[in-house]
């Protein structure tokens, strides 16, 4: 039985957060902590540097990566309808990636290959074990650049967002080859891309409507998608990130990227959303499935699909690209 949020836990809280405000490290935030039924919201500050307005808990943030979990959620439940399996080859959805060639080693040209051992199956997607993502380690390699070339925005910042369709994103990965063989290694982000356009070639419908009626509208994520509302913009914020010098550079604003649907619904980075809607997500979650999603379903998809090793190499990773590392 939960014992509840504390006082004393809640007014340090406070502090933190406040104290990241008051520096300037931020313009503003929304932070919600929960135990149990006893949940607490805080907002504090703006939605942009220069904005007079209190930020409200109503306020729409760019989400991120945690985008990827939930598109994640939309596809387990076509696999609870039927519609895929976990262990099908992705290549019956997924033509670009039925026969794909694997490099023979990481710092090898992209003629250089061999064939895959085996084909990619939509677990390899699901866990990123397709044998495409990230490379968590210092290095400039052909297929970094070859991907950089081809406008993917798989191995680097996701911005400005590819001007690609799904098809169109999909045929350039599709020409690309693997860094490791299906099944093999994990690698950040890419698989999450793939997924997007994976559940939208299964579902037969475009991704945001797929996600819309499966996920948001059952579970009451009014604020979350793709893109703002016109009606809404005024509840969107500013999207900042650190510049060379270590101040924040504006990136992009209310009225720019997320103004209007996306050509590439991205189910790795694309979303947008409220703290409400992102605390009715993680409740469905912790509540093992909460009448959305199998309680299996829930397992698998908070199961750890990761090596020690790699987990060794992404804190790395993190750390250097945090302190303004390559």
């Amino acid at each position: 039985m939960s014992a509840g949020l504390t006082p004393e836990g809640i007014d340090a809280l406070g502090a933190v957060l406040t104290g990241h405000v008051a520096r300037g490290r931020l313009p503003g935030l929304v932070a919600l902590v929960a135990s149990g039924g006893d949940v607490h919201v805080s907002a504090l500050g703006h939605k942009a540097f220069g904005d007079e307005e209190p930020i409200g808990r109503d306020a729409i943030f760019r989400i991120a990566s945690m985008t990827k979990p939930i598109a994640g959620a939309a596809a387990m439940l076509l696999i609870e309808d039927g519609a895929m399996a976990l262990g099908d080859p992705v290549g019956r959805w997924l033509p670009e990636l039925a026969e794909p060639r694997v490099l023979r080693t990481l710092e090898s040209g992209l003629d250089d290959t061999v064939p895959a051992q085996r084909p990619i199956t939509v677990e390899d997607v699901l866990s990123f074990h397709l044998g495409f993502g990230c490379i968590m380690s210092a290095g400039a390699y052909p297929i970094q650049q070859a991907e950089s070339e081809l406008d993917l925005k798989t191995l680097g910042p996701p911005w400005p967002p590819p001007d690609l369709t799904p098809d169109e994103w999909m045929a350039r990965l599709g020409g690309l080859p693997l860094l490791d063989q299906p099944g093999a290694r994990w690698r950040y982000n890419t698989g999450a891309t793939v997924a997007g356009v994976l559940i939208e070639r299964v579902a037969g419908a475009p991704l945001a409507e797929v996600m819309r009626e499966r996920v948001f509208e059952p579970l009451g994520m009014t604020d979350t998608g793709f893109s703002v509302p016109a009606a809404k913009l005024g509840r969107f914020t500013t999207f900042y990130a650190p510049g060379v010098g270590g101040e924040l550079d504006v990136i992009d604003r209310p009225d720019g990227w997320w103004s209007a649907p996306p050509k590439l619904p991205d189910a790795a980075a694309s979303l947008v959303s409220t703290v409400d809607d992102l605390w009715a997500f993680a409740a469905m979650l912790a509540s093992g499935g909460g009448g959305l999603l199998s309680a299996e379903s829930v397992r698998l998809m908070m199961a750890d699909r990761m090596t020690a090793r790699e987990r060794a190499e992404n804190r790395v990773f993190v750390a250097t690209t945090a302190a303004g590392g390559s």
